[in-house]
């Protein structure tokens, strides 16, 4: 089931027919194993950037495909009906990783990381830590001035692309004693003396995805590497999760799509009492309730895409369209289960899959209840 052509312009919808298409020929096949082998394979990574989807808003003059954020969260959707680990791994590195880097590298580091992402280099956001998740800013990373150099020392966890990345947008505080004012973003590669990547998680979803944590032991880190302004590492990590929401939404959109997809073809085939399942009226109203909320969620995500690409204010909406459309992935990738039946609960059909991978929807990149605060905080400011 395509996105109805109203909501896109041809070019974009001619953009998402393609990653769609690429999604069900070079990922599908593969979806299963990589699942129960927690990896993505090689030859899909490459796939993805010789299809151009690692470095979508990269400029063209670095080797990127020089398109727009919305096109991003296209390609991010797309991906999700089919493989959602391959969806989140696609959207770090496009709406975290270079979008950051985008807003607040020099153009010395764009030079430099730019071509790299394009070509084959992954990218990962490093915020997370054991005591900063929802707290982001309570991380306990510490980075100190040596003169010629950083040396940073502390714990990641929970990063996403940790197993396969070479670059990562990382967190940690100069100054502790000026709180979440201390904190700055680096650029940190993972060949610099004192990195490296500790234990990756086993996970109930998005399996193939990696979650790893990393350790810095006096790792050094060249004064060049710190992206955007010494102290305003929060504003940077703020502003890019504020458009990763939208990612994750996307994501989440995307999969409840793959999820009825799946349903709907399990439904028109499968036969009780005499007649198709789908002939149920019962059914048929489960059916229309999914469609209605995954097209209401994908209206909230567009919207907000569009308004970030446009240059006006979005937190308010990116906020709606992560918490709906993560909610609403999880029921229906629930949904979806109960209509296949008994064989919807094995690994022998996706939809117990999808269900395992939506949950992580209301928690990472903000959960759910925390998008609720942000649009709490909207309603109550605008009374006032």
């Amino acid at each position: 089931m395509s996105t109805p052509l109203t909501l896109l312009s041809d070019d974009e919808q001619m953009f998402r027919d393609a990653i769609q298409q690429f999604a069900k020929d070079r990922i599908g096949p593969h979806v299963a194993n990589m699942d129960r082998e927690m990896a993505i394979r090689q030859d899909v990574i490459d796939a993805c950037f010789q299809m151009g989807i690692m470095g979508i808003e990269i400029p063209e003059q670095y080797g990127g495909s020089a398109s727009t954020f919305f096109h991003s969260i296209l390609a991010v959707e797309a991906l999700a009906e089919v493989d959602p680990s391959i969806s989140v791994f696609v959207d770090v590195q496009n709406t975290l990783v270079i979008n950051a880097i985008l807003n607040y590298g020099t153009d010395t580091q764009k030079e430099h990381y730019f071509p790299k992402l394009a070509e084959s280099t992954i990218g990962a956001y490093a915020l997370s830590e054991a005591s900063s998740g929802s707290d982001a800013f309570a991380l306990k990373c510490r980075a100190e001035d040596k003169g010629s150099h950083y040396l940073l020392n502390g714990n990641k966890l929970w990063i996403t692309n940790g197993k396969e990345a070479d670059v990562f947008v990382l967190m940690a505080n100069l100054d502790p004693s000026k709180g979440y004012k201390g904190i700055t973003a680096f650029l940190v590669d993972r060949d610099f003396e004192g990195f490296s990547v500790g234990k990756k998680e086993d996970k109930l979803g998005i399996r193939a995805s990696s979650t790893c944590e990393l350790i810095l032991e006096d790792c050094i880190v060249p004064k060049e590497n710190v992206l955007g302004e010494i102290g305003k590492g929060y504003k940077v990590a703020i502003e890019t999760l504020n458009e990763g929401r939208i990612g994750i939404g996307a994501q989440m959109v995307g999969l409840a799509q793959g999820a009825l997809t799946a349903t709907l073809a399990q439904v028109t085939e499968r036969k009780q009492f005499d007649q198709r399942i789908a002939d149920f009226q019962g059914v048929q109203f489960q059916l229309a309730d999914m469609a209605t909320k995954i097209e209401a969620a994908r209206l909230l995500v567009y919207n907000a895409a569009r308004l970030r690409q446009a240059g006006k204010p979005f937190v308010h909406e990116a906020a709606m369209a992560k918490l709906f459309s993560s909610e609403i992935a999880e029921e229906v990738a629930s949904m979806a289960i109960n209509l296949f039946g008994g064989v919807g609960f094995t690994t022998e059909y996706p939809v117990e899959k999808f269900y395992r991978d939506a949950k992580i929807g209301q928690i990472y990149e903000g959960t759910s209840n925390l998008q609720r605060v942000t649009i709490a905080k909207h309603l109550l400011k605008n009374l006032s």
